[in-house]
């Protein structure tokens, strides 16, 4: 069993960047970094938007230096996913598939995922014009035809927002309305960009091997196959927080997103917050970042409070 003064559960922009800081703050952290290692920046193939990097940068190199910063001030890592921790008493006790570690605090930062449509080439195209994410990629999709599946708020906010970028928005909803408020709804409905497509599925993401380029959509009452040009495809039916592990243990809201106060502590003394795993909003590198500087610092100043 390793002894540890901090533990930080994943390896994301908050999980890095809590790692960076602890690990400068002379702390030694052990950062279980998780099957989806990096987290969903793994998945992004251009950061345009993220401070310090003028002409872009890969979301796995980004995470790579994110890494290597942590790791050149002491950080630890452990490959894999946590598999249980126990909350109820001092030190805290973490459990990978191969070893159980203890810490005196810990950062929890395992981040979100996008849920996905499980189609025939979703998975393949994922960023290379499959995107869950409007605010992160639509810029890369001007004048280009765009698709977004959904008919809840997040669906038509992402669609209202890449009107500024594509040629044309075609929302397609399994439904003949939409889930969302009626403001947004009567927004999207009014926009001349936007297109309605009612009852209908996407059944499949076609692309040229490089890129997308049409997605096959079936209607569901007629079960009629027809092809819609694509240059980017927008899933957006929500996020599934990665806080299963926790549930019974950390308070979490309707949606299962931990819920913090005072910055990134959670209701047990000792253990922060980082990240999308708590928020649900915002949902970007340079946010995750952000909460992972206060979830570092949180940590420092509570270790030192508690003395040795």
């Amino acid at each position: 069993m390793s002894k540890n003064e901090v533990i930080i559960l994943g390896s994301g922009p908050a999980g890095l960047t809590a790692a960076i800081y602890t690990a400068r703050a002379n702390l030694a952290p052990l950062v279980v970094e998780g099957l989806g290692a990096g987290g969903q920046l793994m998945t992004t193939t251009d950061v345009e938007n993220y401070p310090g990097f003028p002409e872009g940068v890969q979301g796995p190199e980004m995470m790579e230096l994110f890494k290597k910063q942590a790791a050149r001030f002491g950080a630890r890592f452990v490959t894999g996913d946590a598999e249980r921790v126990d909350f109820s008493s001092r030190p805290f006790k973490i459990a990978t598939d191969s070893e159980e570690h203890e810490a005196r605090a810990v950062i929890i930062a395992t981040g979100a995922s996008p849920r996905t449509l499980g189609i025939k080439g979703e998975k393949e195209y994922a960023g290379h014009g499959v995107s869950y994410c409007a605010t992160c990629d639509g810029f890369f999709f001007r004048d280009q035809e765009i698709v977004v599946v959904g008919g809840g708020d997040t669906a038509i906010e992402e669609g209202l927002f890449l009107t500024r970028f594509g040629s044309r928005v075609s929302v397609v909803h399994r439904r003949d309305q939409l889930r969302a408020s009626k403001i947004m709804a009567d927004r999207a409905l009014k926009h001349e960009k936007i297109e309605m497509v009612w009852d209908s599925v996407v059944d499949e993401v076609v692309g040229d091997g490089q890129k997308v380029t049409t997605v096959k959509i079936r209607n569901v009452k007629t079960d009629e196959i027809s092809e819609r040009p694509c240059g980017g495809f927008f899933v957006a039916i929500g996020h599934v927080p990665n806080t299963a592990m926790f549930k019974g243990l950390l308070a979490t809201d309707e949606q299962g997103y931990l819920k913090v106060a005072n910055g990134s502590k959670s209701e047990i003394p000792g253990v922060f917050v980082a990240g999308d795993v708590h928020d649900h909003t915002y949902r970007q590198a340079v946010t995750a970042a952000g909460a992972g500087c206060k979830a570092a610092i949180d940590c420092e100043r509570w270790l030192e409070q508690q003395g040795a």
